[in-house]
């Protein structure tokens, strides 16, 4: 007997897809538009779970995240390029790639440097595809759960250093570094103040109560076991704006008062955070007086030449990728902090000014605070957004957080995300209206 092959039996009329399953995940040939959507969003989710542990799988699933969005691609995609919050992000990466043409450093820094800015184009087809989706929550969620997963795995290393994922690890730092782990751990920290005072409010307290405790955690985590700098002096600007937005006048009292008092007993309970704060000020006295290599001394150090690299071309800059030459040539003959060779100077504007001059701030800022306009609601998406883009604002002060890769990629996800459900709930309101 003659066996019909599936491709035999859809060439006879009955349409069968061929599938393959990899961990629940379904991979079809010829997908029915539901089935394109779940994929698409089951690898978004899968990006924001990996991005606490890993570099390289992130970027694995954005490749397949992008190849999976191809054929779900329609002419609407277009009318997005028409707004500045998805043309602004391309314009950045082609500011980046134009400079190239008049920068004197190696054509290997010179596409080096570029790599940094291509995640800004994920951003408008995030945004797309999340403007049609209705599963970008689970984005976020997987992102907190993720994060809390990690926080539980800082405290426990922080017992027993052995157990961290990597060899050398700093204290209470399963993997990555410092840094990364305290921009996540104050992002969801902060964020979950929305969901905890709505919960409140409509007296849900059991999970208000839930959400609150992995909140404290948290910031507990950051301020007994380590915070970076940083993270420090955003977060209370952060939890200053939810605040300011989202409460009465009475309560953004009560809250203060609480945050306040919360934050005393911290700082006579936690010998870290005294020290981490005490850092500041001994940082800079061991720069100032015998030109110590210091976090804070280099830091000034590097905004001073930059400062000094942007006035020798204020206009387009030296060019993507001539950071590190520009400081190699400044350090001949120097010793000490003013000796430090680097290819970023820890400030998002100077990197941008010293690269691409005063048209590379205007794109930048323009992009941010469109950004920032794109999330004036009173949604979670809103609040998330918003949150997202203030943060890398303020971390950016110090560090080029929206170059970084994992810092770039909160970004990049956070606006995309929040930024298509955003609009999707602005386009529902606006049918119901006519």
């Amino acid at each position: 007997m003659n066996r019909t092959s599936p491709a035999r039996i859809g060439a006879r009329g009955h349409h069968i897809r061929s599938e393959q399953r990899w961990d629940g995940l379904v991979i079809n040939l010829r997908l029915s538009p539901a089935t394109a959507l779940r994929n698409l969003d089951i690898l978004a989710v899968l990006i924001a779970a990996s991005l606490p542990w890993s570099t390289s799988l992130p970027a694995i699933f954005a490749v397949i995240w992008l190849f999976a969005l191809v054929p779900t691609i329609e002419p609407t995609l277009l009318q997005l390029f028409k707004r500045p919050i998805c043309i602004l992000p391309v314009a950045f990466f082609v500011l980046a790639l134009a400079g190239t043409l008049w920068s004197s450093a190696p054509w290997t820094a010179r596409l080096h440097a570029v790599g940094p800015l291509a995640k800004l184009l994920v951003i408008p087809l995030l945004i797309y595809h999340f403007r049609r989706s209705s599963r970008g929550q689970w984005v976020f969620t997987a992102f907190l759960v993720s994060c809390a997963l990690l926080m539980i795995m800082s405290w426990i290393v922080a017992f027993d250093p052995r157990l961290a994922l990597k060899s050398g690890a700093y204290y209470g730092v399963p993997i990555k570094n410092y840094i990364d782990q305290s921009q996540e751990f104050a992002l969801c920290a902060v964020a979950l103040a929305y969901p905890v005072v709505h919960l409140l409010l409509q007296k849900r307290i059991k999970e208000a109560a839930l959400l609150l405790i992995v909140a404290v955690s948290f910031v507990a985590n950051m301020m007994f076991v380590v915070v970076s700098r940083t993270a420090l002096v955003t977060m209370p600007v952060m939890l200053g704006i939810f605040m300011f937005l989202h409460l009465t006048p009475r309560r953004m009292i009560a809250v203060s008062c609480t945050t306040l008092l919360a934050g005393v007993v911290m700082w006579f309970a936690s010998p870290s955070l005294q020290s981490r704060v005490a850092s500041f000020s001994s940082q800079y006295d061991q720069y100032e007086t015998s030109d110590q290599a210091t976090s804070i001394g280099l830091r000034l150090e590097f905004w001073r030449k930059s400062l000094r690299f942007f006035v020798d071309a204020p206009l387009a800059g030296h060019g993507t990728g001539s950071v590190q030459g520009l400081f190699t040539a400044a350090a001949v003959g120097q010793t000490g902090a003013a000796a430090e060779v680097v290819n970023n100077p820890h400030n998002q504007t100077l990197n941008a000014a010293v690269q691409w001059g005063s048209l590379g701030i205007l794109v930048l800022y323009a992009m941010w605070l469109f950004h920032l306009s794109l999330f004036r609601g009173t949604s979670l998406a809103d609040w998330v957004g918003l949150l997202v883009v203030a943060q890398n604002m303020m971390t950016s002060l110090f560090n080029s957080h929206l170059f970084d890769f994992h810092e770039g990629w909160m970004y990049v996800l956070g606006v995309g995300v929040a930024g298509g459900m955003v609009l999707q709930t602005r386009a529902v309101e606006i049918s119901s209206r006519s």
